[in-house]
């Protein structure tokens, strides 16, 4: 029974690691103030003097976007046209030790705008990036994706949050200025209490929120400083992005275990990568699986796991109906104790679905590392994380 209680104990804390922020008008339905009877469609300029948009700030040239026939939304909703100099912020309180992970959704106001014609500048306490809209990665007109916004600010505990048009090329900036809307934040909890073998945040079931009623997924991308070391700037937790890949939910597409998954879809490269501590010498088995997330993803899938200087390659066919398959690889560990051993699954391949033509590709979830003695895999995070856990419970 004592033994239950613990688990049930520890359970519960690996569900509460993440807690959702709720920003003031998120979507921005609530529509800004002294709007005339007339501007309910389409796009209506507003005036800093004049209108407020409740729970935000902004800046520069500012449009209240109205979806419909020109333009799509998710929801169908309502959504900010960032113009020259355009610029939204708003500022929210933050409570513990968390790192902020933010969803946001960007649109061309136009379908001739695709293709890096369409970007914003998102921007975080100490930490920026900018993201462009490209019609291949999707099949509706607009896209979302998932940013790093970093840890709390130590003042006030308040965190900023902006974003602001980026002009692109010359020809566009008269029409093709970005659309955001749909804006959600994630916290995640330090320290990381959700490792059980070895990798943390191990099914990637950690990382930044869905939109409700989405079938997109969630866009992430390498961060443009390709810092390799910093795990706190990256929206899956724990998990540094190569290229792009898709964060995808069970929800809406076959994830092989669990609530999410990850979808390697660039192709140029596109991986994930993490760092893991050898505290001890020995064989170490490595599992994973691979598969297709039933998206129409219809080709030949080659992923690479690296270890260290160690490469091997598994190939699937993939129908692109959600098949799946276990990998496994052994290794002998002879690292040294005080050297992190990046550890990659990337693929190369370029690969497009069968209905849309929009790039897509393997799957990877579920991956698992221990000792193949079934000793315990000496990673230096994990084994913090457990001591905390483990005192934590038997304390309370």
């Amino acid at each position: 029974m004592v033994l239950a209680v613990i688990v049930v104990k520890f359970l519960l804390l690996v569900s509460v690691v993440s807690s959702k922020v709720i920003l003031q008008n998120p979507s921005f339905e609530t529509r800004p103030t002294n709007l005339t009877t007339n501007a309910t469609s389409g796009f209506a300029l507003l005036d800093a003097k004049a209108n407020v948009i409740p729970g935000w700030s902004f800046n520069g040239t500012v449009w209240y976007v109205t979806s419909g026939e020109n333009i799509s939304l998710p929801e169908n909703g309502h959504g900010l046209q960032l113009g020259p100099n355009g610029t939204i912020n708003q500022t929210f309180r933050s409570t513990g030790s968390y790192d902020y992970v933010l969803t946001f959704t960007l649109a061309p106001s136009r379908e001739n705008c695709a293709n890096n014609f369409t970007a914003v500048n998102v921007s975080g306490p100490g930490t920026s990036e900018v993201f462009f809209f490209k019609e291949s990665l999707g099949k509706e007109s607009w896209q979302t994706y998932g940013f790093s916004l970093g840890s709390r600010e130590n003042r006030r505990g308040l965190m900023s949050l902006q974003i602001q048009s980026v002009a692109t090329d010359s020809r566009s900036n008269t029409s093709c200025w970005p659309i955001v809307d749909t804006l959600l934040i994630n916290g995640i909890q330090n320290p990381r209490m959700y490792s059980d073998n070895g990798f943390v945040n191990s099914g990637f079931e950690v990382g930044p929120a869905f939109i409700d009623n989405s079938s997109q997924g969630i866009l992430l991308e390498a961060d443009s400083n390709n810092d390799p070391s910093n795990f706190v700037k990256s929206p899956l937790q724990d998990w540094i992005i190569l290229g792009t890949v898709k964060y995808i939910d069970s929800k809406h597409f076959a994830t092989p275990r669990g609530r999410a998954a990850v979808e390697l879809v660039s192709g140029n490269p596109s991986g994930i990568l993490t760092n893991v501590f050898f505290l001890r010498h020995g064989q170490v088995t490595l599992d994973f699986i691979m598969g297709d997330a039933n998206d129409s993803c219809v080709g030949d899938f080659t992923v690479f796991l690296q270890v260290g200087n160690t490469i091997w390659n598994f190939t699937m066919r993939s129908i692109g109906l959600g098949s799946r398959e276990k990998h496994s690889v052994t290794f002998k560990a002879e690292f040294s104790d005080s050297d992190s051993v990046p550890i990659s699954f990337v693929s190369f391949n370029e690969t497009r679905t069968s209905d849309h033509q929009v790039l897509c590709g393997p799957v990877i979830d579920s991956t698992k590392i221990w000792f193949s003695n079934g000793k315990q895999l000496g990673n230096k995070l994990v084994t913090f994380s457990f001591v905390f856990v483990t005192t934590f419970l038997f304390m309370a």
